[in-house]
């Protein structure tokens, strides 16, 4: 598997090469919108999915659909395509992409075609890009980006790993003139000729190196977003703070928690403050932009995405005040420190989305005391460190889920006098039990019971699995409403100051 994304791209591009003979891999979301663009310009497209029936309305608008077994049956598969478009599942070592390589046929993700679509002029001026990645934090980033241009009247869509793909956005009416685009570590290695106006890594721990084959590839991955004129990295994070831009000639502009020096934003005097000359005009201003307390999500990990996102939005000239104006109105998404129900001064709140252990870490240290829901699917995540940095703001954990006992003997290890209960889900020995709806309940009730014989009464009760959900659940919504409701209907318990 190859440590440096990029391999797979040309040195220079066509149009023909998206306009002749394409096989599309995949055909759900990125690979369905990535067919549907390439019919309207004309090309000839081929879709190979295993789920035929999901390419099916592809193939009503004018796509071949094949199975991707029937297809590498085949000897001579790649014969007759100009390029092979993969959805961002796709691992590098595959069978289709390594096939490609192999046979001189380029391989694009649907990023990459949307980068070069709209350099080459076929929809218009191109576009500012600014681009939005890191371990966690990319969605609510991305999120306050979108609020912050719309403050500042400029036409801006979320897209990519957020909201709609970047090829349907582009398309989009009335036309968008700023994208803001979430994207992945999958995307970013399959979209490595794209060179944002400007782009972000917030923070980098270890995710996906079943994917990316080692954490250096994962990062080469990642470290792509920075390939424009303006660089962004989070400097609190031992990581993402030692990457620069990717260009010569480009800037590197950090962000921290504490106050800024030359070149950088930060916080000072309880307020996001901007301490860049991003015009090279020599003034050496603080520019203040919003205070503290009025950012959401709250807490440190809220802070950090602010100040990613107002970095962003200045690179491109937007006003100190429509960052403040972008920020007091944005909306914290779903299952992303939500609070969802009350009891005294505890609240309860829904960080399902928390789903490895540098978000957990994050979510827990935003709160002076909490009761911690934690467990899942943790994908040979370890837990330690995790443990460790936040056990003195545990009242109780509460641990369900496939992998509980890695958990629980982490916090042997280095917290055993924090009170543990384990709520036993259904696949032990084969033995059914009860439904994850009714093991979610039992482990909310559980915590409350840890939180009312707590004497120092926590702030929270914080849902923050620090894994994968499907072990139980249809997804982390899944998981965040069955919180909610669970903690929603235990007694004296009230939604009313919850937003």
């Amino acid at each position: 598997m190859s440590a440096e994304p990029g391999n797979s791209v040309p040195g220079s591009v066509a149009p023909e090469l998206w306009s002749g003979q394409v096989l599309v891999a995949g055909a759900r979301v990125a690979g369905a919108s990535a067919a549907r663009f390439l019919l309207d310009l004309g090309a000839v497209v081929t879709v190979c999915d295993n789920n035929t029936e999901i390419a099916a309305p592809l193939v009503s608008a004018g796509a071949t659909a094949v199975s991707t077994d029937e297809l590498l049956e085949r000897p001579d598969w790649t014969a007759g395509y100009d390029l092979l478009v993969v959805s961002p599942g796709f691992r590098p070592d595959g069978p289709l992409p390594t096939g490609a390589l192999a046979a001189g046929l380029p391989v694009w993700g649907e990023v990459e075609l949307a980068w070069h679509i709209d350099k080459s002029g076929v929809l218009g001026p191109s576009r500012r890009w600014l681009v939005v990645t890191g371990t966690n934090g990319k969605t609510t980033t991305t999120g306050m980006i979108e609020s912050i241009v719309t403050a500042a009247g400029v036409p801006v869509a979320a897209c990519g790993n957020i909201g709609l793909p970047v090829l349907d956005v582009l398309v989009a009416e009335p036309r968008v003139e700023v994208l803001a685009v979430e994207l992945s570590s999958f995307q970013l290695y399959w979209a490595p000729s794209v060179r944002p106006t400007a782009g972000v890594v917030l923070n980098i721990a270890e995710d996906h190196l079943d994917w990316h084959g080692s954490m250096a590839a994962y990062v080469a991955a990642k470290a792509v977003a920075l390939s424009g004129p303006i660089a962004v990295v989070g400097l609190d994070d031992p990581v993402a703070g030692e990457l620069t831009a990717g260009t010569p000639g480009a800037r590197t502009i950090g962000f921290r928690l504490g106050s800024p020096h030359d070149g950088e934003l930060g916080i000072s005097n309880g307020q996001l403050v901007d301490h860049v000359d991003w015009d090279g005009s020599g003034d050496q201003s603080v520019v203040p932009l919003i205070r503290v307390e009025k950012v959401r999500p709250t807490g440190p990990s809220g802070q950090l995405d602010a100040l990613g996102a107002a970095a962003l939005c200045r690179a491109i000239g937007i006003s100190p005040q429509a960052v403040e104006r972008g920020l007091e109105t944005f909306t914290v998404g779903g299952h992303r420190s939500q609070p969802v129900a009350v009891i005294g001064a505890t609240m309860f709140i829904d960080d399902s989305k928390a789903t490895n252990p540098h978000a957990a870490q994050a979510s827990i240290l935003g709160h002076r005391r909490v009761v911690w829901v934690a467990g899942g699917q943790l994908k040979g995540a370890a837990v330690d460190d995790l443990v460790v940095a936040v056990r003195d703001r545990l009242a109780g954990v509460v641990i369900i889920g496939v992998d509980r006992d890695v958990i629980a003997d982490a916090l042997a290890r280095h917290a055993p006098l924090v009170p543990t209960v384990t709520v036993v889900t259904g696949e032990d020995d084969g033995v059914k039990t009860a439904a994850p709806t009714a093991i979610m309940a039992g482990a909310v009730r559980a915590a409350w019971d840890l939180c009312a014989a707590d004497p120092d009464t926590p702030d929270a009760v914080l849902l923050a699995p620090a894994a994968a959900s499907l072990d139980m659940f249809a997804g982390y919504g899944a998981r965040g409403d069955s919180f909610a409701a669970a903690a929603r209907a235990l007694p004296g318990a009230s939604t009313a100051g919850v937003s």
